[in-house]
């Protein structure tokens, strides 16, 4: 079996950005699942670069999810805010991608601190090794007073949901000269808190999906048990009423449909 990068880039030496290790904002390639239909199909033909053998150990959900909700997550922490062990890191989005990236960050040896406004999620997240101190309540009125009050010393703040709440409350709470990264996309546009921004000589970076390389490394961290990709699975019967439910907003995690003989 195979994991499918759905956007590999075009992969010519010519190309600014397949050539610059970014081959997933490379507009001159094929992509699989985004942009146009088709990869629902039984069979769907693929460009051998977005075909990426599954380890031991990998089944055929984890493998589906390892293309988004783990890999967009490792590309955010390793190759954009360079999370290392010791780091304090601040955590909005305990989905799909925020529970693997928790999991990343962990065993890396960093501190997580996580925010979530769901309760559920935030119990959640101690059963994956964060402190009970390191949970910032639901009806906290300010995380940056929070964190403040805590004494804390935020090196990168990841930003998995991407509102206008969460991303002032990013730059107002990393320290100076810190990180921030966005990730999440649920807003079509944010402001910046330039002033604060500015004064605190922030880096601020966005990331976007990842790469082959990125992919390899995430398939090898759950076959090494390092991720478990919190991941629902149905049967390919079930796809009208997923779909319906993706419509309704009743899906809250990552759902793999997987047929019967790969079960």
């Amino acid at each position: 079996m195979v994991s499918i990068l759905s956007v590999p880039g075009c992969g010519k030496a010519t190309c600014r950005e397949c050539s610059g290790g970014v081959p997933q904002i490379c507009t001159g390639g094929q992509n699989y699942g985004i942009g146009h239909d088709g990869s629902f199909a039984p069979y769907v033909a693929i460009h051998e670069r977005a075909a990426i053998k599954l380890p031991s150990g990998v089944g055929a959900a984890a493998g589906a999810v390892a293309t988004d909700a783990c890999m967009t997550a490792y590309q955010a922490i390793a190759r954009r805010a360079k999370v290392k062990k010791g780091d304090t890191v601040l955590l909005f989005g305990l989905g799909g991608l925020g529970f693997n990236a928790l999991q990343m960050m962990v065993d890396i040896g960093a501190r997580v601190i996580v925010v979530d406004k769901r309760q559920e999620v935030l119990d959640a997240a101690v059963t994956f090794g964060v402190k009970n101190e390191d949970v910032v309540p639901v009806e906290t009125p300010s995380v940056s007073e929070w964190v403040t009050n805590k004494a804390l010393v935020v090196d990168s703040a990841i930003d998995f949901v991407g509102v206008p709440e969460t991303f002032k409350a990013a730059i107002e709470s990393v320290r100076k000269a810190g990180t921030v990264v966005l990730v999440g996309l649920l807003h079509g546009e944010l402001t910046l808190p330039s002033f604060v921004a500015v004064r605190k000589q922030l880096d601020i970076l966005c990331s976007y999906g990842g790469t082959t390389d990125d992919l390899v490394a995430c398939l090898g961290l759950i076959a090494n048990g390092v991720i478990n990709p919190q991941v629902e699975t149905g049967s390919m019967a079930d796809f009208p009423r997923i779909l319906a439910d993706l419509h309704a907003g009743k899906i809250k995690s990552r759902i793999a449909l997987v047929p019967e003989d790969l079960q």
